[in-house]
């Protein structure tokens, strides 16, 4: 399988192994996200983004819909959050700086 096509499916297959646990089979309580970020992330730069020992934080981080759960779209965007901070330790680029400003010597109209 390719790379790609390996994260992907692992994206898929880490939710739903965690979202079986208990509760709703599509969505993440909050002990189920606890148990991913604690078993699925090891890598310390990423433990700093988003914290299971701080669930309450990551709750309120990651449950944007505010039912108290993470569902696939919402655990997606925290995946992609987590690549955005890798990508920028690793090339020192991507970060915010400019977004929504006029840069430095543009006109106003």
């Amino acid at each position: 399988m390719a790379r790609l096509d390996q994260v992907i499916t692992n994206i898929v297959d880490i939710f739903l192994e965690y979202a079986d646990d208990e509760g709703k089979k599509t969505q993440l309580n909050k002990d189920e996200l606890k148990k991913v970020l604690e078993q699925e992330i090891q890598s310390p730069e990423l433990k700093s983004k988003i914290n299971a020992d701080d669930i309450e934080q990551a709750m309120e981080m990651l449950d944007k819909n505010h039912d108290g759960e993470v569902n696939f779209r919402e655990f997606c965007r925290c995946v992609s959050d987590l690549a955005k901070c890798y990508y920028q330790k690793k090339t020192g680029k991507g970060g915010k700086r400019h977004k929504g400003k006029e840069p430095e010597g543009g006109q106003e109209d």
